[in-house]
C-alpha cells in the first residue's frame, strides 16, 4: 500500500514534506486548512505512503453502513457534535491505551469559512499530555506533510495564536474558505 499511495501522490504531482526529526509516539496532529473533502483522501494518501497512521475525527452522520465499516477500519473515530465536551474525554482514552498512537483533527471542523478554531484538538493534546503535530494540505505548493512539533505551553490564547499563524489561506484548495486571523 505504501507505493501504491506514493506513487498515486507522486502522479498527482504532491511531494511530502520532509517531518522533523524526532517524531513522537503520540501526538494530535493539527490538519489545516480544511476547505475541501478532496483534504480528507490526500491525507489518507499522505498516511499510507509514509506509514505514519492516524485516527481522524469525523462527524457520525457519515458512519451509515457500509460507509462506517470503511472509515472504522481507516481509523475514524464517529464523533457526536451534539454533546460538547464529551469528544475531548473520549478521545483522550484513546490515547492511554498501549503503542503509537495519533489522532488527527481539522480545528476549523468545516470546510466552511469561519472565524473561530475548535479548541478540542488543544484540549485533547494537554489533556493526553502529547504534543501536537502541525501538518499541512498545501495546494499552491502541492506539498502535504507534518512541518513542525508543537508543545502546548498551557496558554491556550497565545498557543492557539501560534498555531493558526503557520497557516494562510493561500494554502487552501478554496482560498476564500479559510479565515486567516489577522
Amino acid at each position: 500500500m505504501k507505493k501504491i499511495a506514493q506513487r498515486v501522490l507522486s502522479l498527482l504531482g504532491w511531494k511530502i514534506i520532509e517531518p522533523p526529526k524526532g517524531l513522537p509516539d503520540k501526538s494530535v496532529i493539527c490538519v489545516a486548512p480544511h476547505t475541501s473533502n478532496h483534504d480528507f483522501f490526500l491525507g489518507k494518501l499522505y498516511s499510507w505512503a509514509t506509514s505514519y497512521t492516524s485516527g481522524f475525527l469525523m462527524k457520525k452522520e457519515w458512519f451509515f453502513f457500509p460507509l462506517g465499516i470503511i472509515l472504522k477500519a481507516m481509523g475514524g473515530i464517529p464523533i457526536d457534535r451534539s454533546r460538547r465536551g464529551s469528544t475531548v474525554e473520549e478521545v483522550k482514552k484513546f490515547f492511554k491505551k498501549p503503542g503509537s498512537r495519533h489522532i488527527a483533527i481539522t480545528p476549523e471542523g468545516t470546510r466552511r469559512l469561519g472565524e473561530k478554531w475548535h479548541t478540542g484538538f488543544y484540549y485533547i493534546a494537554t489533556g493526553a499530555n502529547v504534543p501536537i503535530l502541525l501538518a499541512v494540505i498545501d495546494y499552491k505548493k502541492k506539498g502535504i506533510g507534518v512541518f513542525e512539533i508543537f508543545y502546548p505551553t498551557g496558554d491556550l490564547e497565545a498557543d492557539i495564536d501560534y498555531i493558526r499563524s503557520k497557516y494562510n489561506r493561500s494554502q487552501a484548495k478554496f482560498p476564500e474558505k479559510f479565515y486567516e486571523k489577522k
